[in-house]
């Protein structure tokens, strides 16, 4: 439900971290398909270590839907092995390569033509692809006007009295989704503006008198 209180204080929040940080340029990706593997990539592990995945990727020439399912899964998982898990994530991304070629034909723009809702339902489909990185797949990738919840997100709403500890993934994201434009460009630095203050002052043990959120609070819930 709409709530234009809600609303304000969200924007209020949005400019604060926008004016602390900047614009973020998020995903960093050359290509559509790069910002997909990466999502798939980034489950469980940091930034730093997808993107040495991925610069292994782009060395062997495999950064293709085509050719890396068609690589040997023992292969895939030795150039991905910098993201952890990788024999776990070697074959996920072969779930979502065999659905994306057979699907969209490996095409982009074919698969970015449906709709949201559609394409939710069916990457949500796919083994080993849970709601943050579906939602990462169709903002980042496709364009599409869905907010990412992530584990920095519900931990910077939960200290700032936002939601509950107990709340579920559609539950956090409705609160930006319901009381937000359904806009690409202000759901994508949005969440990266999430993250970056989650990463570097909602820690686990956190900095909040540094905090660009520092002082900025819901109403408390009961």
């Amino acid at each position: 439900m709409k709530n234009p209180q809600r609303r304000n204080k969200l924007l209020e929040a949005y400019r604060l971290l926008s004016d602390s940080f900047g614009p973020r340029h998020w995903w960093p990706a050359e290509t559509p398909f790069e910002v997909m593997v990466g999502a798939i990539l980034t489950q469980n592990t940091n930034w730093k270590n997808v993107e040495k995945a991925i610069e292994n990727l782009k060395k062997a020439q495999v950064l293709s839907p085509q050719k890396l399912y068609n690589l040997p899964p023992t292969t895939l998982a030795k150039l991905i092995q910098p993201a952890g898990y990788f024999r776990v994530k070697a074959k996920r991304l072969r779930h979502f390569l065999k659905y994306f070629l057979e699907t969209y034909g490996g095409d982009v723009k074919k698969m970015e033509a449906g709709s949201l809702e559609k394409l939710r339902a069916e990457l949500l489909g796919v083994n080993g692809i849970g709601p943050e990185t579906a939602d990462s797949i169709l903002l980042y990738a496709l364009n599409k006007p869905i907010f990412v919840i992530d584990a920095y997100t519900k931990r910077v709403l939960n200290r700032h009295g936002l939601c509950a500890e107990d709340d579920g993934y559609e539950e956090l994201q409705n609160i930006f989704m319901d009381n937000l434009k359904p806009d690409v460009s202000l759901y994508n630095e949005y969440h990266a503006l999430v993250v970056e203050v989650g990463k570097e002052f909602c820690r686990t043990t956190p900095k909040c008198s540094q905090c660009p959120l520092n002082g900025w609070n819901w109403e408390k819930r009961r």
